[in-house]
């Protein structure tokens, strides 16, 4: 096994030497940057384990590069050398993110054991943030299925990591939670976590709920607010339904994105945020770039890291542990005690195509455990055609019909009737819509 890597940050050459020795008798891997600034291009070229940084040097000093490591999606932990007595500047560097500090003068065994008890914390914190994120991904969301366990594989990977993460999936497949469990096993697991829903108000006011507004900056604006970025300070924000963007909006999205600032509606000066972005759609984006309905820069801006919620008839061994956990959670909400699910509608649930994914299974065990006559579940009660054998299961075309007749009418019943939210919904066009909604009588 390698040894771990230590980047010393010393604008003095003899206190790099006398640094170099100590870790390189501890058989450590020594790297050293004159500056904030060389450091952060040696980071660039090659990771290391941990930064040990002086505070006072030229271009870039010791706080400055604490807070440029903070900016990054992925650094490494850093200790920082403070002068003897001040113990303000350790305080500091702590608030900065640092794990430890090294008092000048230095003393060999000193310095040995802030390198080994900083490793150490490093490599604990980072796999209990991988622990939490599976343990998360487990917690927020039921699967036995593999390609869910590579979407939990994947989530512990990145979910550490301060980078940008772009979920994608149909609707109903579980993307908020695939995002909450991103953000219980990042370092920003006790910040805010907010989301925005991209589709549910116009663009003039997601300009204003996103960035904030001054008092009296446009008609309703009785006071002002400071937006969901400032509200995320430190945290992590949810973009749903990002797809649906309007052209200005993204523009707008791409400069905070960019700058770290967002400008207040009405206001002329900007403020910095540090927020970690998470975003989610169910519309192909790529596609969308093709035809100009979507920035080809914003979209890789997002697309850094992209975890893909698979379809639930693409991963049918969920099917059942779902079934059941509803089950039991719709029981203990309707107090009916404790419910069963025959064999027959185990078969029939595994059977099912599911288009509307898990969304659809809950509604329909929802459905069935609150019409329930007893505690073992024996029939589908009014939800999609079951598969039979036989004449009697009837043609593809006519079950499949059946279901989508069933999504329709549970969907615009959720959009109280609002055919555009309905249509933004489904990812269909509203000429589309309307001529379903006419074919099955449910205008």
């Amino acid at each position: 096994m390698s040894p771990p890597v230590i980047l010393v940050v010393d604008d003095e050459p003899h206190v790099r030497f006398t640094l170099r020795a100590i870790l390189e008798d501890e058989g450590l891997e020594v790297l050293e940057a004159e500056d904030g600034q060389q450091a952060l291009e040696g980071l660039d070229a090659r990771p290391v384990d941990l930064l040990v940084t002086d505070l006072s040097m030229p271009r870039l000093d010791g706080m400055g590069l604490l807070r440029a490591l903070r900016e990054r999606d992925a650094s490494p932990p850093a200790i920082m050398i403070t002068a003897h007595g001040s113990e303000r500047t350790a305080v500091d560097a702590m608030k900065l993110g640092a794990i430890d500090y090294l008092p000048k003068p230095f003393d060999a065994d000193e310095v040995a054991r802030v390198i080994h008890r900083s490793l150490g914390t490093a490599r604990l914190e980072q796999e209990n943030r991988r622990l939490r994120a599976g343990l998360q991904l487990g917690q927020t969301m039921v699967f036995a299925s593999e390609p869910m366990q590579r979407v939990a594989e994947l989530v512990e990977r990145v979910a550490g990591k301060d980078v940008t993460v772009l979920v994608t999936g149909e609707s109903g497949t579980g993307k908020e939670l695939v995002a909450r469990a991103l953000v219980r096993g990042s370092r920003r697991a006790t910040a805010p976590y907010l989301r925005f829903n991209c589709a549910a108000i116009t663009a003039e006011l997601a300009e204003a709920e996103l960035f904030g507004h001054a008092k009296g900056s446009f008609t309703g604006a009785t006071r002002s607010r400071p937006g969901l970025f400032r509200e995320a300070d430190g945290g992590t924000l949810l973009l749903d339904e990002i797809g649906e963007l309007s052209p200005a909006m993204q523009a707008s999205l791409l400069r905070v994105l960019q700058e770290g600032e967002v400008r207040p509606v009405g206001e002329e000066h900007t403020v910095d945020v540090d927020v970690r972005l998470v975003a989610a759609t169910n519309r192909d984006l790529r596609h969308e770039v093709t035809e100009g309905r979507f920035r080809e820069d914003l979209f890789y801006r997002i697309n850094v890291v992209r975890i893909h919620v698979p379809p639930l008839r693409e991963r049918p061994a969920d099917i059942l542990p779902l079934a059941e956990h509803f089950a039991a959670k719709y029981a203990e909400r309707f107090g009916v005690g404790e419910v069963r699910l025959s064999q027959r509608v185990r078969d029939q649930l595994v059977a099912n195509p599911w288009p509307g994914n898990v969304r659809e299974l809950e509604h329909a065990v929802e459905r069935m455990v609150a019409l329930a006559t007893g505690p073992v579940i024996d029939e589908l009660e009014d939800g999609p055609v079951p598969a039979r054998s036989g004449d009697e299961a009837g043609g593809l075309k006519e079950r499949l019909a059946a279901f989508e007749r069933t999504i329709l009418e549970e969907e615009l019943a959720a959009c109280d009737g609002n055919h555009s939210e309905l249509a933004r919904r489904l990812d269909l066009s509203r000429a589309t819509l309307l001529d379903k909604l006419k074919r099955y009588g449910l205008r």
